[in-house]
């Protein structure tokens, strides 16, 4: 698992590691590892022509030590400062080593960058904030994100947020010390930050503000049945979903959940509905309902969790059902027009989080800003500066369980839980996508796993589908082909689980 901590955990655990340290020597490790990277990604170093765009603050001070690092090997390094000060020590250690050392805002400065084979990005680092100035602003973008390595952060990218507020250095990697920055993990930083690399410093750090699941991690997560299991002991899911007008959505949620491993769904709805789940999935046990009976649903039969909303319908009679299945003493994940309905009714996820029972909310964009009130363009301006701090604000407003869905998709829980998944692709942008997603993670909610826990697992799979289908049978992705492409995104995190399970006993 990859952990993240916000800027002032990181700020005062680098504190602490200082008093028991030589001066200095933080820096030197960090330099190290950053030095290493760089040289893993040049090979053959010497004759390789390295710029280092430096800032005043320490950031500034690891890229230098680092291109002394660099210079020593034979490199030719150029340092660029973009600050009226910057960290003499680190210029001595590069001058000495060899480096150049000079200020930017030559015209030279464009050749030099395009015909580098490496730049270090330290011009600023964690506690930057909003978007960047002259001469930096300029220098970021000239920079090839391709041969552009960041130092701790991409100059531009908020630590904590990931907020970009214009011009940012877009890099192929990020080198981060001591832990994972949360803006390197959330969109849009995510995206500007490459493949993150983190360097251990020696923090001393305590739980983690976010958190990354890693295969292994899902591996261990998933509901694997024991030899004395039955169809009940795995899970029984209901799901409530569809109508009329949008009887696709109870397909597709159905087979999202038939991927899940729950051992026994029931699905109830309304004739159409049924009549296609049971023509598509004869293991599925159906109910007919009439509109609007909830007591219907419920009489259904038994079950361990339930979803509730792809393409119910907005109108009283599908209320009187989401409110049916939300007075129930067992998980609900709450999604599409169910979603919108209890926009209106917040008092029933009061009442369910009073009685201590787990929801989950799994709202796009626009879902989320019908959820938390207020202007949508205000809401979606909310996100784009702290989307991991609006989705905690949510969490804790409706308490409930948040998955945020989007490239970056979010899972927070009342209390400060929150997860980042690394699996999304932006072709899973379509419609009944998000159908599969909740049957799928329903599912994990009937197996026994917590909202978080399933939100994540299932979040995870979902995107690793999407990007299987992808690169099987190449874009645009349909949400139909994700159902055949689950089971395959099962098997592969099995597969990295046991691979690492492996690896740590060697």
């Amino acid at each position: 698992m990859r952990n993240a901590h916000r800027v002032p955990v990181v700020r005062a655990a680098e504190q602490a590691l200082h008093e028991q340290l030589i001066s200095g020597e933080l820096m030197q490790r960090a330099a190290a590892g950053l030095a290493a990277a760089a040289m893993r990604r040049l090979g053959r170093v010497y004759g390789k022509r390295v710029v280092l765009l430096v800032g005043g603050g320490d950031n500034g001070g690891d890229a230098l030590y680092a291109g002394a690092r660099l210079a020593a090997r034979g490199a030719a390094v150029t340092a660029l400062t973009v600050a009226s000060t910057w960290h003499e020590a680190g210029a001595l250690a590069a001058r000495g080593a060899g480096a150049r050392v000079r200020p930017s805002g030559e015209a030279a400065d464009e050749t030099l960058l395009a015909q580098a084979d490496l730049i270090l990005d330290g011009m600023l680092g964690i506690g930057g904030k909003g978007g960047l100035r002259e001469p930096a602003a300029r220098l970021a973008g000239m920079c090839p994100a391709s041969r552009t390595l960041a130092v701790d952060i991409p100059s531009g990218v908020d630590a904590d947020t990931g907020a970009v507020a214009g011009e940012a250095i877009r890099a192929a990697g990020t080198i981060t010390f001591g832990t994972v920055k949360p803006g390197l993990l959330v969109l849009p930083g995510a995206e500007y930050a490459g493949h993150v690399e983190l360097v251990p410093i020696g923090l001393s750090l305590p739980p983690a503000d976010l958190e990354e699941l890693e295969p292994s991690d899902v591996a261990a997560l998933l509901p694997v049945p024991g030899v004395e299991s039955s169809k009940y002991t795995r899970g029984v899911l209901g799901v409530t979903a569809g109508s009329d007008a949008y009887p696709g959505a109870a397909v597709l949620c159905t087979g999202g959940a038939r991927a899940g491993g729950a051992g026994y769904l029931r699905f109830a709805g309304t004739a159409h509905p049924v009549e296609l789940v049971r023509q598509r999935f004869p293991d599925v046990v159906a109910t007919q309902v009439e509109p609007g009976d909830g007591a219907g649903v419920l009489a259904a039969g038994r079950v361990q969790a339930w979803v509730v909303g792809p393409g119910l319908g907005t109108d009283e009679r599908s209320a009187a059902v989401v409110a049916a299945v939300l007075g129930t003493d067992v998980p609900v994940l709450v999604d599409a027009d169910a979603l919108t309905i209890v926009a209106g009714h917040r008092d029933w996820l009061h009442e369910r989080a009073d009685r201590g029972q787990q929801t989950l909310l799994t709202p796009h964009e626009g879902e989320f800003a019908r959820l938390v009130g207020g202007d949508p363009q205000d809401v979606k301006a909310a996100l784009a500066a702290d989307r991991l701090g609006s989705a905690r604000r949510a969490a804790e407003d409706l308490r409930a369980t948040v998955l945020l869905k989007g490239s970056s998709t979010l899972v927070v829980q009342p209390g400060g839980g929150a997860r980042v998944n690394p699996t999304g692709t932006g072709w899973l942008a379509s419609a009944g996508s998000g159908d599969v997603l909740s049957g799928l993670t329903g599912a994990l909610l009937a197996s026994g796993l917590s909202a978080l826990d399933a939100g994540s697992v299932g979040a995870y799979l979902h995107g690793l589908a999407a990007r299987i289908t992808v690169e099987s049978s190449g874009p645009p992705l349909a949400a139909l082909d994700l159902l055949a492409s689950l089971h395959r995104a099962w098997q592969e995190t099995q597969e990295a689980g046991e691979r690492s399970w492996r690896a740590s006993r060697r």
